[in-house]
Formats: structure tokens, C-alpha cells, sequence
């Protein structure tokens, strides 16, 4: 494992999408229209957020994703270089528009509902200069999204001890593969691995694929931990919850941003990762969209 520098270097792996988010009184039904109360547009995806996040919190982030040329490609990409992050566009070629998710957040819960082709568009290998970004950084994030081109990343990080983690916000075909080349692994309630039904169940099967940190979120319950030696929970801040959305990837964000500036992992250090993550998390979660809580909004 290397030595943490003062600016941790984060390479995140996975998808970027356009988000279009709209905040509305209720979802509308079918063939209703309805008007919203406000609304934003921005680069969107787990490890884009992730990249964001790490960014925002004074580590220097590179985002390994697919993109594109079209303008609303353009866009996302601007979006994310003002943000401070650096794009590393796998398909810079391609024409077509990139994937787009439309979210509608209710307003009197922050409950989002989301659609999105996701990563489906693209099938994306490692880039001839794979073993090169992955050296450059102190830790790697991935979230499971471009499957193949993720483990050949966590391959290489593990290969030359570089910390892996893996948000795992749902389960893929594939994660078992990649599972035993991650370090740290935050999944949400919505990971259910083979035979998983339990926070419990999920922390355990993590374990047995050599996945040595884990840790469950849900929500603004308590986040459940467990490590080689040692195992509990870590309280998330209350507050009045404007919109969930991209909460987790925020969370992921500011965890790798944490675990970055440690070295040899222990369970003291890892309680206080999620500890920092969960606040910053729990910070976004109390305004509209994915980007006010930057604006201290």
C-alpha cells in the first residue's frame, strides 16, 4: 500500500450519466402532467458523483467512464471539469448522446424515482494506459458498472497495492468476479449477493469472497460494519431530508476520500471514514439535487 499524500490521487471507475432532475409535489400517474417546483441538470452517474465528491473535499479525482462527442455529452463533461475532475472518456469517438436518467424527487420526502439505460450502451475494455492511471493514484473506486473494464481495474490496483472500493449500490452480473480484488466494499440495503437477505447476510458473503472492510447503508439508519477482527454499526446525522438522491454516491465519494489519507487500514480508522463520509453524506441529502450541498446551500 502506498503512503497517503497530503492531496489524495482518487481514479474512479464506472458510469456517468446526464441527469435530469425534477422536484415535483407527487409523482404524476398515468397520462398526467405535472408542473414542477424546480428542477436541475447535471453530470450524474455513482462514480462521477463519487469523482465529485472527492474532488470537492480537496483530493484530486479522475473519472475512468464512457461519454461521448454529442452535445449533451460535451455538457457532462464541462460539467465535471468545473467541478474538478479530470475526464478520461473511453468512447470520445462515439456520436451518440450519452445515457440520460430522468429522476423525479417528491418533495415532501426526498424520495427520488429514477429511469436510466445506465451503462448499457457501451461495453467498454481497458484502455492501453490502464496499468499507468491506476499507479498514478492512491486509491480506486468503482461501481460496478462497466464490468469488464472494472475488474481489469481492480486487477491491476491489486496487483500493485493500490486500495480498492467498491460501491455497491446493486448487485451485477460479475461482482462475485470482481469481489475478491476489493478492499472495502459500501453496499446499500439493495445488495442482495446469492442467498443474502440480512445486512448480515451481506457483510458475511463480502467476507468469504476475500472482501476484508464491508459495511451496509441504509438510509439514515445506523450504517452496520465489519471487518477481519471486528464488527458494529456507525450512526448517520439526522437531518430534514430534502432529496436522496445521490446520497450514496456522495457517501462513496467521501469515504474513498477518507480511506485515501490512511494507511494500513484498521478498524478505528475505518469506523472514522464512515463516520466523516456519513456527515457529508447526510449534508446532501438536506437540499435539492446533487450539487447544492457544495454551494453550502
Amino acid at each position: 500500500m502506498t503512503t497517503a499524500r497530503a492531496r489524495p490521487v482518487g481514479l474512479f471507475v464506472g458510469l456517468c450519466t446526464l441527469d435530469v432532475i425534477q422536484l415535483l409535489d407527487h409523482v404524476p400517474g398515468s397520462d398526467e402532467k405535472v408542473t414542477a417546483r424546480d428542477q436541475t441538470v447535471a453530470a450524474g452517474g455513482p462514480a462521477a458523483n463519487a469523482a465529485a465528491a472527492f474532488a470537492h473535499l480537496g483530493g484530486a479525482a479522475t473519472l475512468l467512464t464512457a461519454i461521448g462527442s454529442h452535445p449533451l455529452g460535451v455538457a457532462v463533461a464541462a460539467d465535471l471539469e468545473r467541478l474538478g475532475v479530470m475526464v478520461s472518456d473511453l468512447a470520445a469517438e462515439s456520436v451518440d448522446p450519452p445515457a440520460v436518467s430522468s429522476i423525479l424527487v417528491t418533495a415532501s420526502s426526498g424520495d427520488r424515482a429514477v429511469a436510466s439505460t445506465n451503462a448499457t450502451g457501451y461495453r467498454l475494455g481497458p484502455p492501453d494506459d490502464l496499468d499507468a492511471s491506476v499507479a498514478a493514484c492512491d486509491i480506486l473506486e468503482l461501481d460496478g458498472h462497466h464490468m469488464e473494464l472494472a475488474m481489469a481495474a481492480a486487477r491491476t490496483a491489486r496487483a500493485v497495492g493500490r486500495r480498492t472500493v467498491l460501491d455497491g449500490g446493486s448487485w451485477k452480473a460479475g461482482t462475485e468476479s470482481l469481489l475478491p480484488s476489493i478492499d472495502v466494499a459500501v453496499c446499500s440495503d439493495d445488495f442482495h449477493p446469492p442467498g443474502a437477505i440480512t445486512p448480515a447476510d451481506t457483510l458475511r458473503f463480502l467476507r468469504e469472497h476475500g472482501v476484508a472492510w464491508s459495511a451496509v447503508s441504509r438510509g439514515g439508519q445506523p450504517l452496520v460494519w465489519a471487518g477481519p477482527d471486528d464488527s458494529g454499526t456507525v450512526d448517520v446525522p439526522a437531518v430534514r431530508v430534502a432529496d436522496t438522491l445521490g446520497a450514496g454516491d456522495v457517501l462513496h465519494g467521501a469515504l474513498t476520500y477518507h480511506l485515501a489519507l490512511q494507511g494500513e487500514l484498521t478498524a478505528p480508522g475505518f469506523v472514522e471514514a464512515l463516520r466523516a463520509a456519513a456527515a457529508v453524506a447526510s449534508r446532501a441529502c438536506a437540499s435539492f439535487g446533487t450539487r447544492a450541498w457544495m454551494r453550502g446551500e
